[in-house]
């Protein structure tokens, strides 16, 4: 009897290991955007790029889908070069040409129809924090141009610079980041 609820079990967790397709992130869309308020007399915004990753999206339940992406550091991009190379410098990142930022989801809580709460581990500055994501689900199809299968996600967060080792200047700069995501990725063939 426990050899048949093994292997019912077995064949159980297959077939959600086989129901999610895989999705690899388009780097060229795929944009993590940031903002913080700078001394009370402005927003200032920043975006990292040229992210990689893949995408593990079970349409049927959604809360077996899974995500792993990663991105560059020194991909950051403020539209001022003296402040990205002080971002770079030992006050914040330290940042060298190998430095990663990544993200793995660890759970998926769906709240709605096209939404969920994405939990996973944030490695940013040699640091590991659990953050939760609000996603939403903008479109699944055939990509207009290329007619291959698409999926197109937004996601929202806060984080705190200081959980990660980046608390210069707080708290007349704030330690509160607002993060904006947006990606699209094709499904693996």
């Amino acid at each position: 009897m426990k050899s048949l609820l093994l292997a019912a079990a077995l064949a159980t967790s297959a077939s959600f290991a086989f129901a999610a397709d895989k999705y690899t992130v388009d780097s060229s869309h795929a944009q993590v955007l940031f903002s913080y308020n700078h001394f009370g007399f402005s927003t200032t915004w920043g975006m990292f790029s040229g992210f990689e990753g893949e995408i593990s999206f079970d349409q049927e339940n959604p809360a077996n889908s899974t995500v792993n992406v990663s991105m560059p550091t020194k991909s950051m991009f403020t539209g001022w070069e003296q402040r990205e190379a002080h971002f770079m410098s030992e006050d914040f990142f330290g940042a060298t040409d190998e430095d990663v930022i990544t993200f793995t989801s660890t759970a998926v809580e769906v709240t709605g129809e096209d939404t969920a709460k994405i939990t996973g581990d944030l490695t940013m500055n040699d640091v590991t924090k659990s953050v939760v994501l609000d996603a939403t689900l903008n479109q699944v199809g055939p990509n207009p141009v290329s007619q291959k299968d698409w999926a197109g996600f937004d996601a929202t967060t806060t984080l705190l610079r200081s959980d990660f080792g980046l608390g210069a200047f707080a708290p007349a700069v704030s330690d509160e980041v607002q993060v904006q995501i947006s990606v699209e990725a094709e499904k693996a063939e």
